[in-house]
C-alpha cells in the first residue's frame, strides 16, 4: 500500500519544513502552492516534495486540485502547520494495511499562541484526513471545506499536532481573511444579516467558546481565543451586511 501526502501552501516557510519532515515515511509528498514569495517552494523541493504552482480558487477547490496529483493507494491531507507524530505514523501505516475502513478521522491537538488547547471546543478535534484514494473529495467551499464521503469511517487514537497560531498578527490576519470568505459564501447562499444580529452572534460565539466549551480552563489563551472567535463571527456578519448593501 502506497501513501500520498498532499499539502496546499502559500507563504508557509515558517512551518512547512516541520510538516514535511514529519511525513518522510510517505511514498510521495505533493505540495500545491499558490504563489509563495517567502521560500516555501524552495524548502519543499529541498525536502523532496513534488511542488506544483497554481492560482487560488478557495480551500475546497485547491485541496481537490492537490488530491488530483496523488497516485498512492491512500491519501493523507495535511495543512502546512500540522505535523504527524511517530505514534500517529505507526497507526496510519497499520490501518492502511487492515482495510477495515476507507476513511479515517484523526484527533487534532491545536496550540494557540504556544499553548495546547484542551478545551474551548478545540479538543478532541476530529478531522477527517486519511482516506483511500477515490473514496472521498473535498467540498468546494471557499473556507471551512469538508471531506465528503459516503461509507462508514473509523477513528485513529494518536493525535495530529497543529500549531494553529504563533502570534496575534496571525490571528488577526486569519479573522480578516476568513470573515471575508465566509461572508461571500453566505451571500452566494442568499443569506442576510444586520448589525444587531452581528452583535448577538458574536456574543454567542464568545459564550460558546469560553463558557459552554470551558475555554476558561485554558487560561488567558482560552479567553483570547473566545474573543477572536467572537470577532470572526461579528465581522463575518457585518461584511455580509455590506455585501448585500452593494448588491441592492
Amino acid at each position: 500500500m502506497k501513501l500520498s501526502v498532499v499539502v496546499i501552501t502559500k507563504n508557509e516557510a515558517h512551518c512547512i519544513g516541520d510538516c514535511l519532515r514529519s511525513v518522510a515515511f510517505a511514498d510521495e509528498v505533493i505540495v500545491l502552492d499558490s504563489g509563495s514569495s517567502d521560500g516555501t517552494v524552495e524548502i519543499c523541493r529541498g525536502l523532496g516534495a513534488r511542488v506544483e504552482i497554481t492560482d487560488w480558487p478557495g480551500f475546497g477547490v485547491q485541496k481537490n486540485r492537490a488530491l488530483d496529483y496523488a497516485s498512492g493507494d491512500w491519501v493523507l491531507s495535511l495543512d502546512a502547520d500540522e505535523t504527524v507524530s511517530e505514534a500517529l505514523r505507526d497507526e496510519i501505516l497499520k490501518v492502511m494495511e487492515s482495510g477495515k475502513f476507507e476513511v479515517y478521522a484523526l484527533p487534532r491537538l491545536s496550540s494557540y499562541l504556544g499553548r495546547p488547547m484542551r478545551h474551548s471546543g478545540w479538543w478532541p478535534d476530529h478531522v477527517v484526513r486519511l482516506f483511500r484514494r477515490g473514496s472521498a473529495r473535498f467540498s468546494p467551499d471557499l473556507v471551512h471545506e469538508k471531506l465528503v464521503f459516503t461509507r462508514p469511517s473509523g477513528r485513529l487514537r494518536a493525535h495530529l499536532e497543529h500549531e494553529a497560531f504563533t502570534s496575534l498578527e496571525e490571528v488577526i490576519d486569519k479573522i480578516n481573511r476568513y470573515s471575508s470568505a465566509g461572508a461571500e459564501m453566505a451571500r452566494q447562499r442568499g443569506q442576510e444579516s444586520s448589525l444587531g444580529l452581528a452583535v448577538v452572534k458574536g456574543l454567542v460565539a464568545f459564550l460558546r467558546t469560553y463558557v459552554i466549551r470551558a475555554g476558561f480552563l485554558d487560561g488567558r489563551e482560552g479567553f483570547m481565543l473566545a474573543v477572536s472567535n467572537a470577532e470572526g463571527t461579528y465581522y463575518r456578519q457585518l461584511k455580509l451586511v455590506l455585501l448585500n448593501d452593494k448588491r441592492a
